[in-house]
């Protein structure tokens, strides 16, 4: 495997860890929450890449200073800094060292330590802070004045570098974007409707881990459903089949209907994900993958480039039918798959996806929030009436009845103004995004992704399922010679049918 993935595979192994210290409440989770917390642990990760490069070892203790769950944000005015403390032996030295820069008005937001290398020396202690050059510079002036510290150095503002990001150029590379920053366990919300169920927590995590085994190429693993599973599966599904046809786009609910003929789709039966996989394969090239809970926005936002989608398989629980805290595979079959089948709606969200490739944190934050209120919660007009067309919606009746009712805020597609919404955490949202159409939703995204600065573009090639960066002549005239090959053929069919009309 290259440097370039196990790099990948060492910032999402920080990702996880650095969420379980501030990740902050799991009720609510979503895309948009995983792109900024993304964006703080890349940040993060840049600057202990840096620590950790300047040896072999780290300690496996870390200590974070934090103020509500999440670091301090510096002062106006103030930057954030890097500094090595060189501790020397001794009980209490590293109480010593934060005391001084308290002292100093330093405002600590995160720090680790590991065994120092230097002779004479117990720690070698990197402090992540926001000050003034100055203060901080003084504060470790003051520090090595100290008996108990051997040495210290300014790392300087931390800055990430400027680096191509690593992303998948193959379909089978995907399997090396399926880690789980936040992986969603019951136990570790009292909120969430499973945590004082041991038997539902056994059963989440039974299912999950099919996904952790799971490689590209290979059949989804079938899951024999339990009866209360079916019976939690039934309820949302005979309440929802009776609010589509007035509630649910027409696109998803001409689908509904061919998934129920040719998938298993029914009440009594929870269909396969292989099943559906191998149905959509057929409609549009979009496949399902099975993931064991929440991916990081850019991992997750990387598989629709290959038109995959990450889909989980445990069910969620009985107590709350009407919604899940989290995606669960009624949000998937129910919300997502119908429309991936539809060709427009699979379009918009693979170029989304490649969209995101080599994309920085910041657009990734716009794009996760374009889909969440595209994908996941949007709605259309259709004949002179809203409809449905988001996952999230079309798969939570409470949702579906709230979100077409007069009681909250409806405002127009516009991707400019949509990428910097506010995300509400609220169990019924406040405010819906409708499109026009599917056509025009697609228009006016590929007339924001050019404003988007990146240093190539990319394509995606369907018979190799490869991405490709248009980053050389070579590559541009090759592309452009299949494109010319393409508008003959689209030309010469044009001719026949004018020839045909004239002759009729």
């Amino acid at each position: 495997m290259s440097s370039d993935t196990d790099t990948v595979k060492r910032r999402l192994a920080f990702q996880k860890s650095y969420s379980q210290e501030h990740g902050g409440g799991w009720r609510h989770r979503s895309l948009i929450d995983d792109a900024k917390f993304e964006t703080a642990t890349n940040q993060e990760f840049e600057r202990r890449e840096r620590f950790l490069s300047r040896g072999d070892s780290i300690s496996e203790e870390e200590v974070f200073v934090q103020n509500g769950g999440a670091a301090s944000p510096p002062a106006v005015g103030h930057k954030i800094h890097g500094v090595i403390v060189t501790v020397k032996e001794g009980v209490g030295n590293l109480t010593r060292v934060l005391r001084v820069i308290e002292t100093a008005k330093i405002v600590i937001q995160h720090i680790e330590s590991r065994k120092a290398r230097k002779k004479g020396a117990q720690f070698e202690i990197f402090i992540q802070c926001a000050g003034s050059l100055e203060g901080v510079t003084s504060a470790c002036d003051l520090m090595k004045q100290s008996p108990f510290v051997l040495d210290t150095e300014v790392l300087g503002e931390a800055e990430t570098e400027s680096k191509e990001l690593w992303f998948p150029r193959n379909i089978s590379e995907l399997d090396h974007c399926t880690h789980i920053v936040t992986k969603f366990e019951p136990e570790l919300d009292h909120h969430h409707p499973g945590y004082t169920d041991l038997e539902y927590r056994k059963r989440r995590k039974e299912i999950a881990d099919i996904a952790f085994t799971y490689r590209h190429s290979q059949a989804i693993p079938r899951v024999t459903y339990t009866d209360d599973e079916v019976a939690t599966w039934a309820h949302v599904y005979r309440t929802l089949k009776e609010l589509y046809p007035t509630h649910a786009c027409k696109q998803h609910n001409a689908i509904f209907k061919v998934l129920e003929e040719e998938c298993g789709y029914g009440p009594e039966t929870i269909p396969q994900l292989e099943d559906v996989s191998n149905f959509l394969k057929r409609k549009t090239g979009f496949q399902l993958r099975p993931v064991a809970g929440l991916l990081s926005a850019r991992d997750f936002l990387a598989s629709l480039a290959f038109r995959v989608f990450q889909c989980t398989q445990y069910i969620r629980h009985p107590s709350k039918p009407e919604q899940s805290p989290e995606p669960d595979c009624i949000h998937e079959l129910l919300g997502h798959a119908p429309l991936l089948a539809d060709p427009l709606f699979a379009q918009f969200s693979q170029e989304l996806g490649l969209l995101s490739l080599g994309a920085a944190d910041e657009d990734i934050e716009k794009f996760a929030t374009v889909y969440w209120f595209t994908v996941e919660f949007g709605l259309c007009k259709q004949q002179g009436q809203i409809r449905a067309c988001g996952a999230a919606v079309l798969s939570a009746y409470g949702e579906l009845k709230h979100a077409l009712s007069d009681v909250p805020e409806h405002r127009p597609f516009d991707p400019f103004k949509t990428a910097v919404l506010k995300y509400d955490d609220e169990d019924l949202q406040p405010l819906y995004v409708v499109v026009e159409s599917f056509e025009d939703m697609m228009d006016k995204m590929r007339n924001f992704a050019s404003q988007i600065k990146r240093p190539y573009e990319v394509q995606y090639d369907p018979y190799t399922q490869s991405v490709q960066l248009l980053n050389t002549k070579g590559v541009l005239h090759s592309v452009a010679r299949n494109l010319k090959g393409q508008l003959e053929n689209l030309q010469h069919a044009i001719d026949k049918i004018q020839a045909f009309s004239l002759d009729s």
